[in-house]
């Protein structure tokens, strides 16, 4: 389990452009989950760009704090390593 956001977000950098899954705390004891692709890393956010229905084009995007704090976990599908809790 990444120790620092700097160890996250040098992780989630590693994997740029890779198709990942997301778990997602969604409030009121709800977890969403998605699939995606990791699209951008910046100072304090990652996006990823959620696999497409029809002509629906859509974005989400976390802090690396909510990976810190175990509310986001995600799973890169070509490897299977979790960034985050397992």
């Amino acid at each position: 389990m990444p120790k620092s956001l700097a160890d996250i977000k040098q992780s989630l950098d590693a994997h740029l452009g890779k198709r990942l899954h997301v778990k997602a705390n969604g409030g009121r004891k709800k977890t969403v989950e998605f699939a995606g692709i990791l699209r951008e890393t910046y100072k304090a956010i990652f996006v990823v760009e959620l696999d497409r229905k029809e002509d629906e084009f859509k974005r989400v995007s976390y802090s690396y704090t909510d990976i810190l704090t175990e509310s986001v976990e995600v799973t890169f599908l070509e490897d299977t390593q979790v960034v985050g809790v397992k």
